[in-house]
């Protein structure tokens, strides 16, 4: 799975895919309707999905592993709301992923990862696949 060209955009709900990047911002294109749009860097702070891991007790997990896990756990573990209660979060993200850092991954934290999983698993753009080509 590729998540190296989706990006968060501060202020926006939704993933976005990266068209092109310039010195004063981003050219990048809504998923859903396929436009392109400018967003410069003096009004939004961007978050490259590839860039993202999450703390756990030894080191750091990569937002794709974690994407990869909620995956494979979908059908016996269904991905709650980002909306749901605190401790419903905590736990499913605990089931997901045991070792996390629980000082340093706070519940905003687990609400993005939910919501950014969601966004791009409605859309299937969450693709095993790729993942099992390139570990070989």
């Amino acid at each position: 799975m590729n998540i190296d060209e989706f990006v968060a955009v501060s202020g926006k709900a939704e993933i976005f895919r990266l068209a092109s990047s310039r010195t004063n911002g981003l050219l990048l294109e809504d998923i859903d309707t396929g436009k392109t749009k400018f967003y410069p860097v003096r009004k939004h702070q961007f978050t490259p999905l590839g860039s993202v891991s999450i703390y756990t007790l030894e080191d750091t997990e990569p937002l794709k592993d974690v994407f990869l896990k909620m995956y494979s756990k979908g059908s016996e573990l269904p991905v709650p709301a980002y909306n749901a209660d605190k401790m419903v979060l905590l736990e499913y993200f605990e089931n997901i992923l045991p070792d996390y850092d629980e000082d340093k991954v706070y519940a905003s934290d687990i609400k993005k990862v939910i919501k950014w999983f969601t966004f791009l698993n409605d859309r299937g753009l969450i693709d095993t696949k790729d993942s099992s080509s390139e570990e070989e």
